[in-house]
């Protein structure tokens, strides 16, 4: 396979429920790290459950690896398939200025909603026998609005965005290139260097933002992501670090 990275592999399925489903099946028998893509999901999700539903000719695949190290590195590779993501985009589409990376795991274009990354992971004895990365992205296409929770950030796709037309075939390359490199990064050195590139991408740094959890809200100013990927806002009470949220503008 040419512009593809060594000891990674790939499948390509015309349909399947979900990829991460399909990662979570393949995972005890694969010897390395795998990309699956699905032309078709019948059953995809999204965060917390959610039905995701993509249109036809986006994109959907999750890359399936067996990572080392504590569980909370593995979350971490939200922010590797992030930008892994954001990479990608710029080596089909050139650069893009408004191609911004949104806590904790969205990538936006021109403010709308590009893509979206959900990790699922399973283990035993506090560690990670495997963990999936699912990437959706709006190539082509955007949901219908009644797919959509009533705040959520409007979508946007590639295609109309920038008049490009990208196939899923066509970014898992370049998705699974940059991951590869940004992997090599993370494992090398730590999430510091990740961190850092990630930050020069982030939307609303510096900014008003609200972060909802199922239980309470905070409001506060985006102050920085920590070096354990917690978001950090600067609130009327002081600095408040939240592991886990949904952000709102």
């Amino acid at each position: 396979m040419t512009d593809w990275p060594e000891g990674y592999g790939r499948t390509i399925l015309e349909e399947v429920d979900s990829t991460l489903d399909e990662a979570a099946r393949r995972a005890p028998t694969l010897s390395g790290p795998e990309w699956i893509l699905a032309k078709r999901q019948t059953k995809g999700r999204g965060r917390r459950g959610r039905a995701w539903k993509e249109p036809k000719g986006n994109f959907a695949a999750t890359l399936v690896m067996h990572p080392k190290g504590p569980p909370e590195d593995a979350a971490l590779r939200s922010f590797v398939a992030a930008l892994a993501v954001h990479e990608a985009c710029t080596a089909l589409c050139g650069e893009l200025s408004g191609l911004d990376v949104k806590w904790p795991n969205d990538v936006l274009l021109n403010g709308g909603k590009l893509a979206g990354i959900l990790l699922e992971s399973a283990g035993s004895n506090g560690g990670v026998s495997h963990l999936s990365v699912g990437i959706g992205v709006n190539l082509v296409e955007t949901p219908m609005r009644e797919w959509l929770e009533p705040e959520a950030v409007w979508p946007v796709s590639l295609l109309s965005e920038t008049g490009i037309q990208v196939t899923p075939e066509q970014f898992l390359s370049e998705v699974a290139l940059a991951f590869a490199r940004l992997e090599l990064q993370f494992t090398t050195y730590g999430f510091g260097p990740i961190r850092t590139a990630w930050l020069a991408r982030a939307a609303r740094l510096g900014e008003v933002v609200t972060a909802r959890t199922m239980t309470s809200e905070t409001e506060g100013t985006f102050e920085t992501v920590d070096e354990r990927g917690n978001l950090v806002l600067v609130t009327a009470k002081g600095r408040v670090s939240i592991p886990a949220a949904e952000i709102f503008f």
